[in-house]
Order: C-alpha cells, then sequence, then structure tokens
C-alpha cells in the first residue's frame, strides 16, 4: 500500500483578493527560449557545437527575441558555443542573448568575458531561496541568503559599468515554489534596489517552478500576490519559468499569466529536467486557437519537429498536444463521423471562424495535413470509412452505402489492427468496381425512342456481356436506359430485382474527366439488397457497370452454382 503520509502538503496563501480567475488571456508574453540551456542540460547526450548553432538559428527563425544561451562559465563547450555566435555575427540585432550564472565572482567574471562582443544581453543570475534548500544545502539562514542574492547583483552592476554595451539583470529566486512568498518578495526586492531597477532600466525578476510542488491555481495566487507586493513594480519585468513535474506547467504557465507574469520562460516541446520545463508550443498553440495572435513563427509543426529530433535525439510522443502524429487523429467511430460532417459543412458554408467537431483548431493552419486526421481501426464506424473515401479517393458514398462497406472493412480490422487508406480503397475495387464476374458487362447501344408517339417506352438497349466467359447479349426497352437496362436483366438472368435509389457525381474534373454512379438493388424474392458501383468517363456506362456490380453481389454465389451444375 502507498505510504503517503510520508508526504505533506504544500502550503497555500490566504489571498481571497486574487483577481486572476476573472480574467481573460489578451496577448501574447514576451517568449523566452531555455532549450539551449536548461534543455540542453538535460539531454542524454548534450548538443555539441554545431548542433547548438543549428537550434539557436531555428530559434531565431521561430521569432524568439530572447533566448538564454547557456552557462558558459560552467562548461567549454558552452563558452565556446557562445564565442562562435559572437565571432560569426549569427546573434540578429533584435535578439538578447541569455547567460546564466550562480552569485559567485569567479563565475559572474568569467560570463561577462564569453559575452565579451555583445551589443546586449541579460545576465541571468540565481541563488536558491527556499526552506529546504537552505537548511539541507547551504544551511544558511534568510539574512545570509539574501545576502547572496544582494551581493550577486552588485557584481553584475559592477562589471555592467563598464562594458561595451547594454546588461539587463534578471534574477530568479531557485526554488521559488518551496519559499515563502514574503521571503521570495523580500529578497527581489533586495535585488531590484542594489541594482537600483527604474522604469527605463527595468530589472527582471524570474519566479520559477523550479520543481512543481502544487495546483495551478496556487502558483497564480502566489505570482500575483508577489506582484501585488514587489517594491519598485514599475520598474520589473515579471517572469515565470515553470516545470512540469506534477504534468501540469502549461496549465500553471497560463494561470500565471493571468496573474500578472509578463514573460514565459520555456522550451520547444517542454524538454527539460525531470518532466521538463514548460512546452512554450502548446502554450503559443493554445492562444492560436483562441484566437490571439501568439507572436512566433509556428505555422510548420513538421519543420520544427525534425529540427528538434535532430539536434536533441528525443522522440516527440504521438500523442503529444498539436505536434503528436496522432493528434488530428480520429480512430472512434462516432468521432470520424462527427468531423466528416463538420468539415462538410465548412466547405458549403464558408465561415469566417474554424468550427469542426474534435478539432480545435484546422491542422493545416501549422503545417498538418488532412489526410491523417480519420484512420480506420476496430473501433472506427461507417463514418470514418466514408471519409477516408470521400477525402482520399474522390468518392462520395450514398449514406445507405455507409454501414454495409464499413462492415466490410471492420471484419478486416478486427483481424489486423489498423486499415491504411490504401488497403480501403482495394477492399472498395473487391468488393465494388471490379465486381464483374460471372455476369461481365462488356457494351452498351442505346436509342431514343421518344419520337415515337405510340411507344410505351423512350429507351432501347442493346447490352453485350459474358456470363463465365460466354459472351451473350440481350435488348430492352425502358423509361430510360437504367429501367431498361433493369428489365433486360430481370427478363434475361430470370432475376426479380428493384432498383431502391440511384446517385452519381463527377468523380475527376479535367478532359479526363470520370464519374461514379451508386446503384441501390433490392432482390424482391428474399428482400436482399446491395450495392453497386460503376465508374467510367460515360456516366450511363457507368450507371449500367454499377447495376452489374450489385446483381454480381446479389446472385454471383447462385450464378456459379447453377453454372456448376449444368456444367457436371
Amino acid at each position: 500500500m502507498l505510504n503517503y503520509k510520508r508526504y505533506k502538503r504544500n502550503p497555500v496563501i490566504d489571498y481571497p483578493e486574487r483577481k486572476w480567475p476573472g480574467r481573460q488571456i489578451e496577448k501574447a508574453p514576451t517568449w523566452v527560449s531555455v532549450d539551449l540551456r536548461d534543455g540542453n542540460q538535460a539531454l542524454v547526450e548534450p548538443m555539441v557545437v554545431s548542433e547548438k548553432i543549428e537550434m539557436f538559428s531555428h530559434l531565431v527563425k521561430l521569432g524568439f527575441k530572447e533566448i538564454e544561451i547557456g552557462f558558459p562559465a560552467a562548461s567549454q563547450i558552452e563558452f565556446d558555443f557562445l564565442r562562435e555566435l559572437v565571432d560569426r555575427n549569427l546573434i540578429p540585432e533584435d535578439v538578447t542573448v541569455q547567460v546564466l550564472s550562480q552569485c559567485r565572482e569567479e563565475l559572474i567574471d568569467r560570463t561577462f568575458k564569453a559575452i565579451k562582443g555583445i551589443p546586449r544581453a541579460i545576465v541571468h543570475i540565481y541563488n536558491s531561496t527556499s526552506t529546504l534548500q537552505r537548511d539541507v544545502v547551504f544551511g544558511m539562514d534568510k539574512e545570509a541568503i539574501k545576502e547572496l542574492a544582494v551581493s550577486g547583483t552588485r557584481m553584475v552592476k559592477e562589471r555592467a559599468r563598464n562594458f561595451p554595451g547594454e546588461i539587463i539583470l534578471e534574477y530568479s529566486p531557485e526554488s521559488f515554489t518551496g519559499t515563502e512568498p514574503d521571503y521570495a518578495c523580500e529578497v527581489c526586492n533586495a535585488v531590484t534596489e542594489e541594482w537600483g531597477a527604474t522604469p527605463d532600466n527595468k530589472v527582471i525578476i524570474n519566479l520559477p517552478a523550479t520543481v512543481e510542488m502544487t495546483t495551478p491555481n496556487v502558483y497564480a495566487d502566489i505570482i500575483e500576490w508577489e506582484s501585488n507586493h514587489l517594491a519598485r513594480r514599475d520598474s520589473v519585468i515579471l517572469s515565470v519559468h515553470p516545470h512540469n513535474d506534477r504534468g501540469t506547467g502549461v496549465a500553471a504557465t497560463e494561470l500565471a499569466m493571468l496573474a500578472g507574469a509578463e514573460r514565459v520562460e520555456g522550451t520547444l516541446f517542454g524538454n527539460g529536467e525531470r518532466t521538463g520545463n514548460v512546452d512554450v508550443l502548446t502554450v503559443a498553440y493554445n492562444m492560436f486557437s483562441q484566437g490571439i495572435d501568439p507572436e512566433l513563427n509556428i505555422d510548420n509543426v513538421n519543420e520544427i519537429i525534425d529540427m528538434y529530433e535532430k539536434c536533441t535525439k528525443m522522440k516527440i510522443d504521438p500523442r503529444h498536444p498539436y505536434a503528436g502524429k496522432l493528434v488530428f487523429t480520429a480512430f472512434s467511430g462516432s468521432h470520424q463521423d462527427a468531423i466528416s460532417k463538420g468539415i462538410k459543412a465548412m466547405m458549403e458554408r464558408h465561415p469566417d471562424t474554424w468550427e469542426v467537431p474534435y478539432l480545435p483548431i484546422d491542422p493545416a493552419d501549422i503545417g498538418r495535413e488532412y489526410e491523417p486526421i480519420v484512420r480506420i481501426n476496430s473501433q472506427s464506424g461507417k463514418g470514418g470509412v466514408a471519409f477516408i473515401m470521400d477525402s482520399y479517393f474522390g468518392f462520395k458514398l450514398p449514406k445507405g452505402m455507409h454501414r454495409e462497406f464499413a462492415a466490410v472493412i471492420q471484419s478486416i480490422s478486427e483481424k489486423q489492427g489498423e486499415v491504411a487508406p490504401a488497403q480501403v480503397m482495394d477492399e472498395f475495387r473487391r468488393e465494388y468496381l471490379n465486381k464483374k464476374e460471372p455476369i461481365h458487362f462488356r457494351k452498351l447501344q442505346m436509342v431514343d425512342l421518344s419520337v415515337e408517339e405510340d411507344s410505351e417506352f423512350d429507351t432501347e438497349v442493346t447490352v453485350k456481356y459474358t456470363d463465365h466467359g460466354t459472351e451473350k447479349e440481350f435488348t430492352a426497352t425502358g423509361n430510360g436506359p437504367i429501367d431498361a437496362v433493369k428489365r433486360g436483366l430481370t427478363e434475361e438472368l430470370g432475376i426479380n430485382i428493384k432498383i431502391v435509389d440511384y446517385e452519381e457525381h463527377a468523380l475527376t474534373g479535367g478532359s479526363n474527366a470520370q464519374a461514379a454512379a451508386y446503384i441501390h438493388m433490392l432482390s424482391v424474392d428474399d428482400n436482399k439488397i446491395t450495392y453497386g458501383v460503376g465508374v467510367s468517363s460515360n456516366i450511363t456506362r457507368a450507371s449500367v457497370r454499377a447495376m452489374f456490380s450489385a446483381v454480381n453481389r446479389l446472385f454471383g454465389e447462385r450464378f456459379d452454382a447453377e453454372h456448376a451444375r449444368d456444367n457436371q
């Protein structure tokens, strides 16, 4: 049994003045990619310099204006990467790079050496302020921990005076979620005071959920409380850096934005320590789905995935929000039917906004395709099979035919699992289009009798066909070609059939246009009913082929048995 008593609840704050629950996200925050630092340090095989450069270039392409490029004082590869960016002039003028350092003099000195030649940089210092780390890691009291932050700020400030460029200070009370809110505020206020923060010289105060310890609403409460209690608030850019230990990093980020966060640090697809950092792409796509400009160039998620998987050597989960291969895929029959109807309605109505059941966004808007939306397995229904036939192959099956053909595909899927669209089409050919035996239609001649006033019918047809390979023909009259062929088949083959319904549509356009015809046929003697399908560049010929297809489906076994008996 789980020993849940080993764990204690993280405290909440009494904050009835909270206002964030009544707010809505209105605009994108300042996005900060920490893929090259926080994300990289969590990789089994960290990126080499060339891979870091490739990812940096892609982050710039995506529109990130602030990018944390590493901890240059911590390792030579981090230092060399930063220097290569500088030496090769790879940092655009509108992009600010960010470097991380602990509040130690030798590390800050090396950090400033690394950023030499950069016109504008964010120097990000941090020290842990949590109750647990003050006790078991540092063995320091509150004043000593606060002095670490202040002394680190002072060291950055002194070096910034002689730096030939702009230095922006960022301070993080690491393990903020395990820190008393009033004490975290006290430390941050001491930092902004030491820096001399003003509205023209703002300090970034970054409040990280270094470890996600409680529900997102509690994080939002603390962010709003801090926002309302920070001194020199007009001189502070309030930033968050959520992790995903409880699986609610995205929710915590969105609520923190409601609570006053102006800036979000995260990674592509949520890569990072333990369960990862917040996935900035998911937050951005969530905004997009609500009609808010995410202010990132994320309209080709497949391209982002390719770069990410190449550089990190990690794979995107098939159920990852927006990016996973299966997230725009429906296996459920009811879902498939609703998607099919929703897309059809969109095409007919041409609305200004996207509204399709089960699809919060148009996959095409982020570089995905419609093709994978509906996939067929044993859980799929008639709507899904019909959708595949329409969207992939252009066959708009009559509604009554959906169940009949879906039963064929479901029988296959129950044996083998998923049925690919190509196999669905193969089965359609086998069951309908290629149902040409034992009665095989060959040729049709048609005469219009409508000019003859005493004619009971207006059409005469002569049909040539083969019966088990033997050439035969019949001539019949009727009210139109379909009725005439039906009457001829009835008399010639000794069958009692009725045409229940008939549908047709163009299959392809252009000079080689084809038409598809669907005949719903009833065997009157035993009440068996089925569909036949025919395709031809001539709609009448397509209809006759559909009739022969239906006849073979209804009577093929009987004809074979009679033929075998006659030839014994």
